[in-house]
């Protein structure tokens, strides 16, 4: 706790400020002319005002009058202030990074006109900060990791000012700053719930083994059934062998936390029963600011296609209701190969697509196997500048490198196209979108990450025929009508749908339990770090 709260004992900080405000709004004696005092404060306005353009803009506006230092007409605003500047905690930021004790400070210095101006923009500033962290958060995401592409939503701070002064409920105003899906809702609870356990202990011993199975007897499993039940995830039980009770809720366990669900407590299993609560509550806050990011101001969609890095998956949401889903492949743990994080929105489908092979994949694994054999990879075409294909048999591959080869690599339409039969557009300058494969085998996996960044599919027909069924009575039967041509062709979608590529390794469930996911490419634990550093703690470590 700092040196200024401390000084407070028991009394609260929302009772400091508003005793220091009563006395800032008792203006100088009478043997000072009220013309004078209102210049004075107004200079004082517009001068602390004018480092920050939006405020500056605002001010100006009401001819530099306050809407925070009148005794009782602002009551309620300085009330739903402090109230917003006490619970920034409950959002996952950083207390310190309001800095109450210096505006304490600041209010309970203020005596003369001047001081009350100088007291007035120091709330106006307090506010707009936290509106701006409890809307967009408090990093900024492509610093961190440049693999988040997100572009933070711009807000007009001037007309927020306005609305707030105008707000005949500024406590609601200040509470609807923050996202309103009912994602983050449910994590701020999760948050809250997971800040007791870490207070009280957390959920036990953790389980000392690599591997169990049903079965199984002793301390290892009574470890198991004891953190199992303290997760929510078996009744009270005296078992001390791993029966079928046991076996349901490690599937149950396994499921919402994205592992094969074989009922067997295997090394990933384990791994995650023995997180700590800790770590857990890491996720959930870094969670709670990465929807900050995506709280845009037309949403998410009422139909939206989401993809969870982290879950392997790709989903269609209908009203904030899964729709359809299907397990997806993204891109390796390589830094050049991981997936980004980006919205846009999916334009159409091409089926039977060619793959033009990026010119980073020609030159770094097809050049030089060409370079060994030149007819290495012949299910691919070399074209040249004008469009030809080119015999492989007139050219030196030796007498090129990744910086002069002049030809770029296609694969025509086929069952074996690396693409697959199908893909889905959504243009960027990323150059990623979701498409089929044929190397199907690869969803067995319990982590998916092996492509070079786009996402590849399992099931990406049923997919189709979901976008399609909005603009077509029969999308099946139009679908396989275009497929059966063998020809690339280009479908529109009548509507385009947005399309957000996130990344969570925390998301809650309407009924049950919140769901975890391992952090794939490390970035939650990149986001952590950077969050402790801007001052944000866990219950019982001072920030």
């Amino acid at each position: 706790m700092s040196s200024a709260l401390r000084t407070l004992g028991h009394t609260s900080i929302f009772t400091t400020i508003v005793s220091a405000l009563a006395a800032v709004v008792v203006w100088l004696s009478a043997s000072t002319p009220a013309h004078a005092q209102v210049t004075a404060y107004k200079q004082a306005v517009a001068e602390a005002a004018a480092d920050d353009r939006d405020l500056a803009a605002f001010y100006r506006s009401t001819d530099f009058r306050g809407i925070w230092t009148d005794q009782e007409a602002d009551k309620a605003r300085r009330q739903a202030l402090i109230l917003g500047l006490q619970s920034v905690s409950a959002h996952g930021l950083p207390q310190s990074r309001y800095d109450i004790d210096a505006l304490i400070d600041t209010l309970r210095a203020a005596r003369t006109p001047r001081d009350i101006g100088f007291a007035e923009v120091a709330l106006s500033k307090a506010f707009l900060n936290l509106a701006d962290d409890m809307r967009t958060g408090v990093l900024d995401p492509r610093r961190v990791v440049p693999a988040i592409k997100r572009e933070l939503r711009d807000y007009d701070r001037t007309r927020t000012l306005t609305a707030f002064a105008a707000s005949r409920e500024p406590r609601q105003f200040i509470r609807q700053l923050a996202p309103s899906t009912n994602e983050y809702k449910r994590l701020m609870k999760e948050k809250m719930r997971l800040e007791g356990l870490v207070v009280s202990g957390g959920w036990g011993p953790t389980v000392p083994a690599t591997k169990l199975e049903p079965g199984a007897t002793g301390p290892a499993v009574v470890a198991l059934r004891n953190r199992l039940m303290a997760k929510g995830y078996l009744g009270r039980t005296a078992t001390q062998s791993y029966d079928s009770t046991i076996q349901k809720a490690v599937r149950e366990f396994q499921r919402d936390h994205g592992l094969e669900t074989d009922g067997v407590a295997g090394e990933s299993t384990l791994r995650e029963i023995n997180a700590t609560a800790e770590d857990r509550l890491k996720s959930i806050i870094v969670a709670m600011e990465r929807e900050r990011w995506l709280n845009l101001p037309q949403g998410r969609g009422k139909r939206h296609i989401l993809v969870n890095l982290t879950d392997f998956s790709a989903r269609i949401m209908d009203d904030d209701i899964e729709t359809f889903r299907t397990r997806a492949v993204i891109g390796a743990k390589a830094a050049d190969r991981q997936s980004p994080e980006f919205s846009d929105e999916m334009e159409h489908m091409v089926i039977n697509p060619t793959w033009h092979v990026p010119r980073s994949i020609a030159v770094k694994e097809y050049l030089p196997q060409m370079k060994r054999n030149r007819n290495a990879a012949g299910h691919l075409r070399l074209v040249d500048s004008r469009g030809r294909t080119v015999s492989r048999s007139s050219i030196n591959f030796g007498a090129y490198n990744a910086r002069n080869f002049p030809f770029a690599i296609k694969q025509p339409p086929s069952s074996r196209n690396a693409l697959g039969l199908v893909k889905f557009m959504f243009p960027n300058k990323y150059n990623i979108y979701l498409h089929d494969t044929p190397q199907k085998h690869l969803f067995d996996h319990e982590t998916r990450a092996y492509s070079h960044g786009c996402i590849r599919l399992q099931q990406p027909f049923d997919f189709a025929y979901a976008l399609l069924a909005r603009q077509e009575a029969d999308p099946k039967g139009a679908f396989h009508r275009i497929l059966n041509t063998g020809r690339e062709t280009k479908v529109n979608l009548e509507v385009k749908v947005p399309v957000h590529i996130i990344y969570r390794t925390a998301v809650t469930e309407a009924k049950g339990h919140t769901n975890y996911r391992a952090d794939v490419y490390g970035r939650d634990a990149r986001i952590w770090d950077a969050l402790e550093r801007a001052g944000v703690s866990l219950p019982g470590v001072r920030g």
